[in-house]
């Protein structure tokens, strides 16, 4: 298992728990934890032990502000943003995703549940983008602040039209600082599926999690390639893929689920 300094990383009860881990600066990401950040995907899609995925941030005040401006200096007068700038000093640096998306910068479909504590804003739109489900704390806040500051939002505004109405995304996007969602807001219109407590949000995460992990792995998985190809591609297209979808599921998983169906025992479930 790699060594990361900008981002906590662990594996329990078949959950990986990546924690960004910069909280002196709202846990911003620089080159570095954009690098560690990509290399937790790679682990957990070749760790066959992880099943689920929970994505949180440390303390309380931010899930992740997006880029560190202070790595890049000022930008000021040069008419970089701190995308190109990125893209600028480091040849290898894949601007679609930034690294951060699980499913387009890893090929990870193993399943993302992403905890929201605090703000998230600007480039965290890229991991929630390809995030499964998101559910955040009360204190939680979305917005993206690039207009404000004259920089084009690209990807933040196209990943957000695959989990938002497309008034809801303008709206987020064109008016940059000078609004924020709430949770509450959130919620009602689909990018949140919970609003918790701050001091429930990893329990509710870990339970989440749990269940998703208690279940047949190529199942899950299967479950998931499909519904992003629904959003990814037509819906003849997408109809046209769902046989390879179905022939995902291991047999042995299969028999075993079978039995205990028939066997008369069933979960008692969590009613939300």
């Amino acid at each position: 298992m790699s060594e990361f300094e900008t981002i906590l990383y662990e594996v329990r009860d078949r959950v990986a728990w990546i924690t960004l881990n910069r909280p002196d600066v709202m846990n911003a990401f620089n080159m570095q934890m954009q690098r560690e950040i990509h290399q937790a995907w790679l682990e957990v899609r070749f760790d066959d032990e992880v099943r689920v995925v929970v994505l949180t941030g440390t303390g309380e005040r931010a899930f992740c502000t997006g880029i560190d401006r202070t790595e890049f200096g000022d930008l000021a007068g040069d008419g970089l943003d701190p995308l190109t700038r990125m893209i600028q000093t480091s040849p290898n640096y894949d601007p679609v995703g930034a690294n951060l998306e699980p499913k387009t910068g890893a090929q990870c479909w193993k399943p993302v549940v992403a905890a929201v504590n605090g703000i998230a804003s600007g480039g965290a739109l890229y991991m929630l983008g390809e995030a499964d489900i998101i559910i955040c704390s009360e204190n939680a806040t979305f917005f993206d602040p690039h207009v404000t500051f004259s920089m084009v939002s690209a990807y933040e505004s196209i990943l957000m039209r695959h989990r938002l109405p497309l008034g809801e995304v303008l709206r987020m996007q064109l008016l940059g600082s000078y609004e924020r969602m709430s949770a509450p807001r959130a919620l009602q219109i689909g990018l949140v599926s919970e609003v918790v407590p701050l001091d429930q949000l990893h329990d509710t995460a870990g339970r989440i999690a749990a269940a998703i992990a208690a279940q047949s792995p190529s199942a899950v998985q299967g479950t998931i390639r499909a519904t992003w190809a629904a959003v990814d591609h037509p819906r003849p297209q997408a109809l046209q893929m769902g046989k390879l979808f179905l022939d995902m599921v291991d047999p042995a998983d299969f028999d075993e689920a079978q039995a205990q169906f028939m066997s008369g025992k069933r979960i008692e479930p969590h009613i939300r």
